[in-house]
């Protein structure tokens, strides 16, 4: 016996709709390359968004064309993530801070038909656009604002778009074999704004009475879906532009009465060293909580916003192939009134999945016991995973950056070495071309970064494994020091002692004066092992 219920499509017309019909008023501000601010509504927005895709239809793209987006977070940015999609066509945000050579392979293994453009980052754009099919620039500032007028408000024509049709598409990285396409569906971006919105981190929610900023990048996995959160609920958006050092952000989070920022680590422990020479500049009494992931969190960069400023820290994990949010650390209400080094453990960790999102620890073909112990690879299976990547090259098969990512039964292998407590909280310990096998046994680089940059005198860590003749491999810490600090390689090896064996403990310290990062913000450690691991 079958249920008798309507079956009502999940797309992002409906999102477009709501927001237009009951948030009409609701703010989106946006930063601008000059510094100043553009003030608009969800009203004017959606307007606009449908004229785009009113627009692209007049210029001849066809049902399921790719069009790309080379922009900071701005409202334009915003009109093309709905735009696009209930137009029919598939919005693909492009990385700007890839290299033009990459850039250059993922427009064109996607067949983008158009792209739309900030004028600063035009540049750019010239590197590589010769080397792709792209036939139509539309630079945000002048010709995207000239083919808006090309139509008028009642051209728009709701489009009778499937829940399973393509609505955006992202690509991964690249740091292992070419980049790679990640192809979202309308359910799937519905579903994944309902799961992010659902989960509630730590109890507090976000409402329609929030302000929502987020700084991760709005051309890498949709901005962890912020931007679909925000105008599913109604939420004031604030957008950064391209200013995202500390001093920018604090103003906007105390102007604009930030409740939810979302970015990388790294965005935040150069905030938190502002707040900790003059905390009293800004009002950051509207903060609920900053969502942070893209790498592990220093569990004493949580600890340090929650003790010296009573802000909350809330870790995710995701990947592009994850929509990309998967897991928060939320404390359940039984461990609600836990003392503050046991909430901060939990906070330290990846969390637990949102709903409908399902994992497992396996090695080999044998899953891991709920232990908090004992290590293996961590699998995926949920509405807002990859099940394929798009049109996958033909290095794939032989080099597991395709088809090998999935398993026979469904899951999707992430590449993350974890363990699992007994209450389902994931504990990322490397990253499984990270992790250091050193005399058959698994050290987590991710564990001593963090117990590191827990040292007054360190601003940022990162361990890679070096050659050893006798033991395989052993760690190396690469380190930054604070402005004025001084640390020596014994006194920062006493300090970890007492948290680790002792065979974990750094061979070497090298002292940098900074750790190369890829273009969102994480480690970049394939440097470091180049610079260091072959000497």
């Amino acid at each position: 016996m079958n249920g008798l219920m309507m079956d009502f499509p999940l797309t992002l017309n409906h999102l477009l709709k709501r927001a237009e019909t009951y948030f009409g008023n609701g703010e989106i501000v946006s930063r601008r390359a000059d510094r100043s601010l553009h003030r608009t509504t969800y009203r004017d927005v959606m307007r606009r968004s449908k004229r785009l895709a009113a627009a692209l239809q007049k210029l001849g793209l066809e049902p399921g064309d790719r069009v790309g987006t080379l922009m900071w977070n701005h409202a334009q940015h915003h009109e093309a993530y709905f735009g696009i999609p209930c137009g029919g066509f598939v919005l693909h945000t492009l990385n700007l801070r890839l290299h033009p050579n990459d850039l250059a392979y993922i427009a064109t293994h996607a067949n983008d038909r158009a792209v739309i453009v900030d004028r600063s980052l035009l540049p750019l754009l010239d590197q590589f656009r010769d080397r792709t099919k792209i036939e139509h620039v539309l630079v945000v500032e002048d010709s995207y604002e000239e083919l808006l007028e090309t139509v008028t408000d009642d051209d728009f024509r709701e489009l009778d778009i499937d829940e399973n049709q393509a609505a955006a598409m992202c690509y991964t990285s690249g740091t292992t074999g070419m980049p790679k396409g990640v192809v979202y569906s309308h359910r799937s971006s519905v579903l994944h704004s309902f799961g992010v919105a659902a989960n509630n981190p730590m109890g507090l929610g976000i409402s329609v009475n929030d302000a929502i900023l987020p700084v991760v990048p709005m051309f890498h996995a949709n901005a962890w879906g912020y931007p679909y959160v925000a105008t599913m609920l109604g939420s004031k958006l604030v957008y950064p532009g391209p200013h995202l050092d500390p001093e920018s952000l604090l103003g906007l989070m105390s102007e604009e009465r930030v409740a939810w920022a979302a970015g990388v680590p790294t965005i935040w422990m150069g905030i938190l060293g502002l707040l900790d020479q003059d905390a009293s500049r800004w009002d950051l009494s509207a903060m609920k909580a900053m969502l942070v992931g893209g790498s592990a969190v220093p569990r004493a960069m949580i600890a340090a916003y929650k003790q010296r400023h009573g802000i909350q820290i809330v870790q995710g994990w995701g990947m592009t192939e994850t929509s990309p949010v998967a897991s928060t650390a939320a404390l359940p209400h039984d461990l609600a009134s836990v003392d503050d080094e046991t909430r901060f453990d939990l906070e330290a960790t990846a969390g637990i999945p949102l709903p409908f999102v399902e994992v497992r620890g396996r090695v080999g073909d044998e899953d891991i016991p709920w232990d908090g112990e004992a290590m293996g690879e961590l699998e995926v299976r949920g509405p807002w995973v990859a099940a394929s990547y798009y049109d996958a090259p033909a290095e794939a098969a032989s080099t597991g950056a395709g088809s090998d990512r999935w398993t026979d039964d469904g899951w999707f292998r992430t590449g993350d070495i974890v363990s699992l407590t007994d209450r389902g909280y994931i504990q990322i310990k490397d990253r499984s071309k990270d992790v250091i096998k050193s005399g058959g046994e698994w050290i987590s680089s991710v564990e001593l970064e963090n117990a590191l940059m827990a040292h007054p005198a360190i601003a940022e860590a990162a361990v890679i494994a070096i050659p050893d003749d006798k033991w395989a491999e052993r760690p190396l810490a690469c380190v930054v020091l604070r402005d004025g600090a001084s640390a020596t390689p014994d006194e920062l090896r006493d300090f970890l002692a007492p948290q680790f064996a002792k065979w974990w403990l750094p061979d070497r310290f090298e002292f940098v004066g900074e750790i190369p990062k890829t273009s969102v913000g994480k480690f970049r450690k394939i440097a470091l092992r180049e610079q260091f691991a072959r000497a």
